[in-house]
């Protein structure tokens, strides 16, 4: 691993990160296998509140190759975050100067793209602490794993109200509207930003909530 590596690297399936939660299980990114992860994706993604991810009309074979594509690509990877062994995320991570993000906003060396999507079906609560009080962090620590990363960039829907309210949770900081055209067509998002020392202070804040 380089200084500035920003992207978890491995094969399809493979586990890249692990953390222990003291009284809480153990979370778990895996590299998301575009063949063996397709009935659970396909089903994640044709959920109602799926409708934002753009990806709900693809059919199966679509959907797996739209993933093979993203697995082939150097800048930008996809992975099953995996509670106690239950798949509960799906969490993108990218190089914003090589996305349409980037005529956006100016790009910052170390800045690191994510898209969370949560998926399971998982109780609101569990070892008697709500769930996304685990998941938000763990998300936000697997990110920023690499050294490189330094800034993590987010920008939801802004219509989506559902993940704009988790990323504020999450700890970013809004700074506003932006427009451009994305993958599925033109984009109004809610552009975020959360350094690594606002990560590292909610982090450690997050720690000793458990302790």
């Amino acid at each position: 691993m380089t200084e500035h590596a920003r992207l978890p690297d491995g094969g399809r399936g493979e586990e890249v990160w692990r953390i222990d939660v003291p009284g809480a299980g153990t979370l778990t990114a895996h590299v998301l296998d575009p063949v063996a992860d397709l009935d659970l994706l396909h089903a994640w993604v044709n959920r109602p509140h799926a409708g934002f991810w753009g990806l709900g009309g693809l059919s199966r074979e679509e959907l797996r190759a739209t993933y093979a594509f993203v697995d082939s690509l150097p800048t930008h990877h996809a992975f099953l975050v995996r509670w106690d062994g239950e798949p509960v995320v799906l969490v993108q991570l990218y190089h914003p100067e090589d996305d349409p993000v980037a005529t956006a906003y100016d790009v910052r060396a170390g800045d690191l793209g994510l898209h969370f999507f949560k998926g399971g079906d998982g109780p609101a609560e569990r070892y008697g602490v709500p769930a996304w009080a685990v998941v938000g962090p763990a998300v936000l620590a697997f990110a920023f794993d690499r050294p490189g990363a330094r800034r993590l960039v987010a920008e939801p829907d802004a219509g989506n109200r559902a993940a704009i309210a988790r990323m504020t949770a999450f700890g970013f900081e809004p700074a506003g509207t932006v427009r451009f055209t994305s993958a599925q067509g033109p984009k109004e998002a809610v552009l975020g930003f959360c350094s690594r020392e606002r990560g590292e202070a909610i982090l450690a804040l997050a720690r000793t909530a458990r302790a």
